[in-house]
């Protein structure tokens, strides 16, 4: 039997396992309190989302080191990988301020650099036939590739408000949704 009022018990055999309305409600508001938090403080934010990533690359490292002993293969490529990830960990974490800056700016560049070569594709694509619509795409995504690379810093906050954004709406979407589940 179910119990319904906290989802616990045991379920039919072939019962989808719905979340329960409590905690979608709870999770869209989580979601939308960072979201508001984010759009306040976009650089304290962006500086803990980068010490999140050391963290990770450096669990990462760390289990893969340790995989080295277990698993033989591909023993080069598990120590460079395994080296790499302790080393990015240990320095995003030592230097967090310096990280944050950073590595959102050299993604912000290699999207930029992304957005060239798509945008060059999509010109020779359009001129060749494809129609004025994949080259109006490519000359767009040049635009993009180009301001992304003349303002990588503001591109890597953009992405903190770009991130800020899409949790207000989940979390607001998370919330009604939450309203409209039995139970």
């Amino acid at each position: 039997m179910v119990n319904t009022q906290f989802g616990a018990g045991s379920v039919e055999p072939g019962a989808a396992l719905a979340p329960s309305r409590w905690l979608v409600l709870l999770l869209g508001i989580i979601a939308v309190i960072f979201g508001v938090l984010f759009f306040i403080y976009p650089i304290p934010t962006l500086e803990i989302l980068v010490m999140f990533l050391g963290l990770y690359w450096l669990a990462n490292g760390i289990v893969v080191f340790i995989n080295l002993f277990t698993d033989k293969t591909g023993r080069g490529w598990k120590l460079l990988v395994g080296i790499l990830g302790i080393l990015a960990g240990v320095l995003v974490l030592t230097y967090p301020l310096y990280s944050a800056i950073l590595i959102p700016t050299v993604f912000a560049i290699i999207i930029g650099v992304e957005g060239l070569i798509i945008g060059a594709v999509y010109m020779v694509r359009g001129f060749s036939g494809a129609g004025w619509g994949t080259g109006i795409l490519g000359i767009l995504s040049i635009i993009f590739g180009l301001v992304l690379i003349a303002n990588p810093l503001v591109a890597a906050v953009g992405l903190v408000l770009l991130l800020a954004g899409l949790a207000i709406v989940g979390g607001i979407a998370a919330i009604v949704v939450s309203f409209r589940l039995p139970g």
